[in-house]
């Protein structure tokens, strides 16, 4: 069975082409943006419906707790507009629109910084002004028909909002403006300089003015580091005047689709992992370096982390934790296993045994911890990251740190990696006859003495693992988006009638952060998900450089993104019963 670990493992990590600039905000703001000017045609006439074989699902005939698949939805009321926008933004007129207004947003650095301070007193934030100002330039129709707040000066919301009284909950797509900073010493390896904007190879506009159901874009602008300034104050914004699950469903970026043992599987996040930032401080006699301690500061310090990567956190695979939502990974697994069609039989059969057969659950979580990949992704992870000691050759270190980041798997908890954490240092900082303080606790020796070890949260109490998104066949949001996923896929492929799609919609996790984690009171119904195709052998938007050299996007499937936005935007908006 250890042969097919690898290839699941690709579904997790998911053409070949040319282009080469940065991109990090695209899958979310631009893509939005540029969907309200583009997506555009008749008015919508008023008291549609969504029929109920346009949110059903197809019966699972394996078992009751597989993996049943959404039937397509299409809009029905807006036909005729969508499929007209879905080929238009095919056409290479929109094609060379929207690669232009993309290049020249890319060309205004939005860089955020771990060490920025607040809006109002650290100067780099006015960066976000020229973008603002091109947004508003370049959109007019979106300015002048939408609200647009300001929220902490650079977070955007803008509005769309129903005629007449709100009666329908509002869909959010959320997106952030800010990139992380390119690191001076790589700008040489950059096939094109990173903010070049670089390439080589709409809905307002048509009329659709008046949605019925709200339509709301949160935009953030600190989300690379962590988005208490950014998303943090738009979450109380929206919150304020929608009310505490005021919102029906939010759409933020994820991973998107690949081919999957000869079947393309989306993989929309319906949770993300947890995360913690731990510092480790060692203190100790300074002094000149030709009379040295049998361990200086450092020394303690290395083995220190030595021990923590002796001790990685155990994996397990599980189905179910306190929510009756499956947990993500186990749900991606059942879904590859019922429905991709070239998946070995031998695996197949472990994978659908695991749904009742706790040996065969056993089974597949041995297959999955062989794969570094996998088993990150149902367990907790750690990885020393930073490290810092001494000033000087000839100096004994006075101080010496580092710093720890864990991403909490999701049957885990801040409070837990604490306790554990602090238990396996216990023994090193013994050996060493270290004063110990844990997080604020002493644990033993005097905390004036020398040596000595803190350990101390640097992450603002860290973040648990997000709550699971529901999927069952009665959770219309789920039911819709992964409707939706299926009609895009096929409409761009060219099928705009058939009743069924080739792709298949599983539970995945968002293995890093989002700006989602502030907006958990808005919405139980939390997507994270970029309709973006990976190709085959499992390929990804993370094999395009995100976060280094040379970061690019496809244009094929950013324009498919596009049509994702905006099919979802029409779909909502006939949905009754979101």
């Amino acid at each position: 069975m250890e042969k097919h670990s690898h290839s699941l493992s690709s579904l997790f990590v998911q053409s070949n082409p040319s282009r080469r600039t940065r991109f990090s905000f695209v899958q979310g703001l631009a893509i939005v943006l540029l969907v309200l000017g583009v997506v555009d045609a008749a008015s919508l006439p008023g008291n549609a419906t969504t029929s109920g074989a346009e949110v059903a699902t197809t019966a699972n005939s394996t078992f009751d707790k597989g993996c049943p698949q959404a039937s397509v939805v299409r809009p029905t009321q807006n036909k005729e507009l969508w499929e007209g926008v879905t080929r238009e933004i095919t056409s290479e007129a929109f094609r060379n629109d929207a690669v232009g207004k993309l290049t020249r947003a890319v060309q205004i650095p939005t860089e955020s910084f771990d060490d920025m301070g607040p809006v109002g007193q650290d100067p780099r934030w006015a960066a976000f002004e020229p973008f603002h100002e091109y947004l508003q330039t370049t959109f007019p129709l979106v300015h002048s028909t939408l609200n647009r707040t300001k929220v902490n000066t650079y977070g955007l919301v803008y509005e769309w909002g129903a005629a007449g009284p709100i009666t329908a909950k509002p869909v959010l797509f959320a997106a952030h403006q800010d990139v992380v900073s390119v690191e001076n010493t790589t700008v040489g390896q950059w096939t094109h300089p990173p903010y070049s904007g670089f390439y080589d190879e709409t809905l307002l506009q048509k009329g659709f003015t008046q949605p019925r159901r709200p339509v709301i874009l949160a935009f953030g602008f600190d989300e690379e580091i962590s988005g208490f300034q950014g998303a943090s104050e738009l979450a109380k914004f929206i919150e304020g005047k929608y009310g505490k699950d005021g919102v029906a469903m939010i759409i933020d970026e994820g991973l998107g689709f690949s081919e999957q043992y000869g079947t393309p599987i989306a993989t929309p996040g319906i949770s993300e992992k947890g995360s913690f930032n731990m510092q480790l401080e060692v203190r100790a006699t300074g002094g000149h370096s030709s009379v040295p301690p049998p361990h200086t500061g450092i020394g303690i310090l290395a083995a220190l982390l030595v021990q923590i990567e002796a001790n990685p956190f155990e994996a397990r695979l599980v189905r179910y934790f306190i929510s009756p939502t499956a947990l993500p990974t186990y749900a991606t697994f059942q879904c590859i296993a019922e429905h991709a069609k070239d998946v070995p039989q031998d695996l197949r059969t472990v994978v659908l045994q695991a749904a009742e057969s706790d040996n065969a659950l056993q089974a597949l979580e041995s297959i999955i911890t062989r794969d570094n990949v996998l088993k990150s992704l149902i367990g907790t992870t750690q990885s020393i990251n930073v490290v810092q000691g001494g000033v000087k050759s000839n100096v004994l270190p006075e101080r010496s740190w580092a710093v720890v980041n864990h991403r909490i798997g999701a049957t885990s908890s801040v409070s837990e990696l604490k306790t554990r954490n602090a238990q396996v240092l216990e023994t090193v900082a013994q050996r060493f006859n270290l004063s110990y303080n844990a997080f604020g606790t002493q644990v033993f020796g005097d905390a004036a003495s020398l040596p000595s070890l803190a350990l101390t949260d640097i992450s603002n109490g860290g973040l648990e693992p997000a709550p699971l998104s529901p999927t069952s066949t009665t959770d219309l949001p789920y039911q819709l988006l992964s409707g939706t996923i299926k009609a895009v896929y096929s409409a761009h492929r060219g099928d705009f009638q058939g009743e069924t799609s080739d792709i298949v919609v599983a539970p995945g996790m968002m293995p890093a952060n989002t700006d989602t984690r502030h907006y958990w009171n808005l919405t139980r119904h939390i997507f994270r998900y970029s309709h973006l195709n990976g190709g085959k052998n499992g390929g990804s938007q993370l094999n395009w450089g995100i976060h280094t050299v040379n970061e690019f996007i496809p244009v094929d499937e950013w324009l498919e993104n596009i049509q994702f936005y905006t099919t979802l935007i029409l779909n909502a908006d006939e949905a009754t019963d979101l």
